[in-house]
């Protein structure tokens, strides 16, 4: 009764994210003398079949049924689960990634089919992690990437093998692991790893004491991160309170006893499996497998797709190694490091690395001078093109120096140059980051130049104040005109305005507008007679209009000039009486010759004073008492 004399406290969360449905599956038993916890996500489309629900039913199933945490059994468990995925692949191809952890209460082994997780802590610490069956993990292992990139790399989801597999699953079982008290187990989907590291799991992980509490933890971090799209996430939590503790005496005996019971029997077992897997059908369909991934590889190579050609090369020797064929797997592995090498290549030039890709393509067109599938020229290229990305890194390098010294017209010069070299070589990259340094570049010189066009229209609107107050109109409409000029093309408009109003005034000034004249009286007679002022031989006149009025009735006239006549002889009048005239700028009166068809000569009169004028009414009056 282990489970009695144990404590594990189990909670887990499984959520949707961003998407309509949800394809993970968690679910986990425990009996007593074993358990079993079991985190799948479905990798395939199927909108009627819940492939992650069906593998882990079938394994739960098989375990309740034989609990056991043989390394044999559960292989077999997971391939009754690969069986009837493949059987219910009808329209899709079925695909679950996995982890499963069996325990004793004393240790736990776990299975991985794909790329679900565990991570095993003690003492706030991480002791163990499974790895993934992923392109991305076996570049890793064979140190083409390192380790840390495995989370972030593009091929992590390339999984080299996952339950549904057509050619056949191959899960990696770990050796038993002991458990301690105070242990945490976390079993982890894709969508959950990938956006919570292992340093934040351990944060959470300290500042929580139960399996609910850092599941909720773990989500609340992943959301923090308002991604625009999140996968399905699921992560169970089992917190190893108190492990069973054993009689080591008892338990060794008892092992003795199995052992001796056992042996014939993992003898005889032994001979079956081994005579089943080598009957003629599995042997046919094995070489048949592995000489298709080897053409498939092949067609890649050629059509320079390296990273399939590379997974299919891996499955052409994994298919060798089933056939023990030592000729076929030394073969592959020559095909696999060659393509290999350039994938490598690939992934430290995508992540800056230019000196690991040019030793990684150095080394690629060595292994391949001598091998028709690969072309020598390409991989020339490859190493051209590095070179030219140092050339390009180094102007960049040089224009940002000069555009931290704020010399922005120099960094143009070199960004432009650097972003015309990216084009040229297909640095699309590159290009996009040199042509964001270039915008702000031009900017901050576009910045400095609209402050200088400010300053100096603000310096001649201060000059045109000064002409202004100095009485130098013409020289303040010049420097008005100018500032307002300046400030319409750097559209600052606020300044305009005011400045429209200045140029008004200025030109107020400049060109005043005259005052209103007031008109001059003439009297009746019968003949013609003008008043004017003037000086003559014998009489002084003087009119207001300089003009001459005639006729028998009143007549007047007025205007804003006096103007002097000139004529001899005495005072005289036509027959009616005598003429009077009166003028704003001031009159006097003379006499002169007044005579019908009498000729009238004017000359300007004197600086001239403000009087009133009388009506037409007290004009006519006037000349009336004078006549």
């Amino acid at each position: 009764m282990r489970k009695e004399n144990s404590s594990f406290k189990t909670d887990f969360l499984s959520e949707a994210g961003t998407f309509m449905e949800n394809r993970d599956y968690f679910a986990y038993v425990e009996l007593d003398d074993r358990a079993c916890w079991i985190v799948a996500d479905g990798c395939d489309n199927d909108v009627e079949v819940r492939s992650a629900e069906m593998a882990v039913q079938c394994l739960l199933e098989n375990f309740t049924h034989r609990p056991t945490m043989s390394k044999r059994k559960l292989e077999s468990y997971l391939q009754e689960a690969q069986d009837w995925l493949r059987l219910e692949s009808r329209r899709v191809r079925l695909k679950v990634s996995l982890i499963m952890v069996v325990t004793d209460y004393t240790r736990i082994v776990w299975a991985v089919a794909g790329n679900a997780r565990l991570y095993h802590f003690r003492g706030g610490r991480l002791i163990g992690q499974s790895k993934d069956l992923s392109l991305a993990q076996a570049m890793a292992d064979r140190e083409s990437i390192s380790a840390y990139k495995v989370d972030r790399h593009e091929e992590r989801h390339n999984l080299l093998q996952y339950v549904g597999k057509p050619e056949g699953l191959e899960p990696f079982i770990s050796k038993k692991t002991a458990l301690n008290d105070g242990d945490v187990l976390l079993l982890v989907t894709p969508g959950m790893w990938e956006s919570v590291d292992v340093p934040e799991m351990l944060d959470s992980l300290e500042d929580t004491e139960d399996p609910t509490a850092l599941v909720d933890t773990l989500e609340e971090v992943l959301l923090s991160k308002q991604q625009p799209v999140i996968g399905n996430y699921t992560a169970a939590a089992v917190y190893v309170d108190k492990v069973y503790k054993e009689d080591k005496k008892k338990w060794s005996k008892w092992v003795k006893r199995i052992a001796l019971v056992m042996i014939p029997v993992i003898i005889a077992a032994g001979f079956a499996i081994y005579y089943k897997s080598r009957t003629a059908a599995r042997m046919a369909e094995s070489l048949a497998n592995m000489l298709e991934y080897e053409q498939t590889g092949d067609t890649y190579v050629e059509e320079r797709n390296y990273a399939q050609a590379l997974k299919s090369y891996s499955e052409a020797r994994a298919e060798a190694k089933k056939l023990k064929d030592k000729v076929h797997i030394a073969l592959y592995g020559v095909k696999y490091k060659k393509v290999d090498l350039i994938v490598a290549g690939d992934g430290f030039l995508k992540d800056g690395d230019y000196e690991k890709a040019l030793t990684q393509y150095k080394k690629a067109k060595e292994e391949t001078k001598n091998d028709g599938l690969y072309d020598q020229q390409e991989l020339d290229q490859k190493i051209s093109q590095i070179d030219e990305y140092v050339r390009i890194a180094a102007i960049v390098q040089e224009a940002d120096l000069k555009a931290e010294g704020q010399d922005y017209s120099a960094a143009v010069l070199l960004y432009k140059q650097a972003r015309k070299a990216a084009l040229n070589v297909g640095f699309v990259e590159g290009e996009k980051e040199i042509k964001t340094k270039l915008d702000e570049a031009e900017a901050k010189i576009a910045e400095l130049v609209k402050e200088q066009k400010l300053l100096k229209a603000e310096n001649l609107e201060k000059r045109g104040d000064r002409s202004f107050a100095a009485g130098n109109y013409e020289a303040a409409i010049d420097a008005y005109t100018q500032a307002q000029a300046i400030y319409q093309e750097i559209a600052v408009l606020e300044p305009v305005l005011k400045l429209e109003r200045s140029i008004g005034k200025a030109e107020d000034k400049l060109n005043p507008v005259p005052s209103p004249a007031a008109g001059g009286d003439a009297g009746t007679g019968s003949g013609s007679g003008a008043g004017s002022a003037g000086t003559g031989s014998g009489s002084e006149a003087n009119s207001d209009a300089g003009g001459s009025s005639s006729g028998s009735g009143n007549a007047s006239s007025s205007a804003g000039n006096n103007s002097g006549a000139s004529g001899s002889g005495a005072d005289a009048s036509g027959a009616g009486g005598t003429a009077n005239s009166t003028a704003d700028a001031g009159s006097s009166a003379g006499s002169g010759a007044g005579t019908s068809g009498g000729t009238v000569a004017t000359t300007p009169a004197a600086t001239p004073t403000p009087t009133s004028v009388p009506s037409d009414l007290e004009a006519t009056e006037q000349a009336n008492t004078t006549g």
